[in-house]
């Protein structure tokens, strides 16, 4: 089987099972409607490079980046709150600046995959009425959930494309 082929396969059957996950025996746990932050997770997966170093990346920088998105919502509401209209506008501010500067630590140096753990804390603080620390267990579960069928839909994906090579 193609390459390409496989991976549809793959990716299409497992995002059935990731999205019943999140609506079926998830539904009444902490991380009822997070299924699209385990969609980002298994994005991210294959943007940093897919195989065992895409899964880590995923998991600390996605992590990382909802812990700095959890301060920067704390300290808008905290310390920032005198900054009025401003407070929630610096502190993404400052929490992008310190995403840019943890990048020269090796494991947290793609950027992206921070920022995308710093937005998808939002979702259940702005949408599901969570406080930041409700909120970060919840969304670092969806982001391991979503690394996982990253690293399984890409094992499977090549799995069946050297089944089919070898059959060639």
């Amino acid at each position: 089987m193609s390459a390409y082929l496989a991976l549809a396969l793959s990716v299409g059957v497992l995002a059935v099972l990731d999205t019943w996950l999140f609506v079926s025996p998830l539904a009444t746990t902490a991380l009822a409607g997070l299924v699209w932050i385990s969609f980002i997770a298994w994005g991210c997966h294959f943007h940093s490079g897919g195989g065992t170093k895409g899964t880590a990346t995923t998991l600390a920088c996605m992590s990382f980046g909802a812990v700095v998105g959890m301060a920067a919502v704390m300290a808008a509401g905290g310390p920032l709150a005198a900054l009025g209209g401003l407070a929630a506008p610096v502190a993404v501010g400052v929490g992008a600046a310190v995403i840019c500067l943890a990048s020269a630590v090796s494991i947290l140096s793609t950027i992206p995959a921070s920022v995308y753990g710093f937005a998808s804390i939002a979702g259940p603080i702005l949408l599901q009425d969570r406080s930041p620390t409700e909120a970060l267990f919840p969304v670092i579960g969806a982001i391991v959930i979503g690394a996982a069928f990253g690293y399984l839909s890409e094992t499977f994906a090549n799995a069946m494309t050297k089944k089919g090579a070898a059959a060639e």
